[in-house]
């Protein structure tokens, strides 16, 4: 199982000495707005996996050999925080971490978050997408991904956390008050 941190204390202690950071959860939990706050707060390079790796303009995939080679360049760099899921490289990424967080919302608030997320962004490129990667509405795949993330992923982020770094302190969020406990014990400004 993977080394689950308990104590947030203890977890703002190790982030602030970790210069490689993963942060994991479900699209609309808010991985990528807590990202982009921790990076300014400990001055490590936002990595946004979407934008850097899986997406070119317009909705293009990248392709999978690419990927991964933009991904291990990347993690064999110092001072990152990577922004997103992404189990299948979990190989490339975690041996390379030094603490992973997950955000771990319930599925109704992920599903909300989509919906602002779509609604303020609508049309537009969000700062963590490539560029043209337009907001669009959720079609029914993606909201059937939100909604069965736990059941159908949560296991291969487990799986991949224990396979290839069992031993990385993992913290989780579970709730918009845990994530304003973390920044606020981080010195985040109000």
């Amino acid at each position: 199982m993977p080394a689950y941190i308990d104590d947030l204390d203890q977890a703002v202690s190790l982030i602030r000495g970790a210069g490689r950071i993963m942060v994991v959860g479900c699209s609309g939990g808010g991985k990528s707005t807590l990202s982009r706050k921790l990076s300014g707060l400990l001055s490590l390079r936002h990595v946004s996996m979407d934008r850097e790796f899986f997406w070119l303009p317009g909705w293009v995939k990248r392709a999978k050999a690419e990927e991964r080679a933009l991904i291990t360049e990347v993690v064999n760099g110092e001072g990152w925080l990577m922004d997103g899921t992404g189990p299948s490289t979990f190989d490339i990424r975690v041996p390379r971490t030094q603490f992973i967080i997950w955000v771990r919302m319930p599925r109704w608030i992920c599903l909300w978050g989509i919906c602002k997320r779509a609604f303020f962004h609508l049309g537009k490129t969000r700062p963590d997408m490539a560029p043209g990667c337009r907001e669009q509405l959720p079609d029914r795949e993606f909201l059937t991904y939100i909604w069965t993330f736990e059941q159908r992923f949560a296991p291969l982020v487990i799986a991949g956390i224990d396979r290839y770094g069992p031993d990385i302190p993992v913290l989780q969020l579970k709730s918009r008050r845990d994530v304003s406990r973390l920044l606020d014990l981080l010195g985040a400004p109000a």
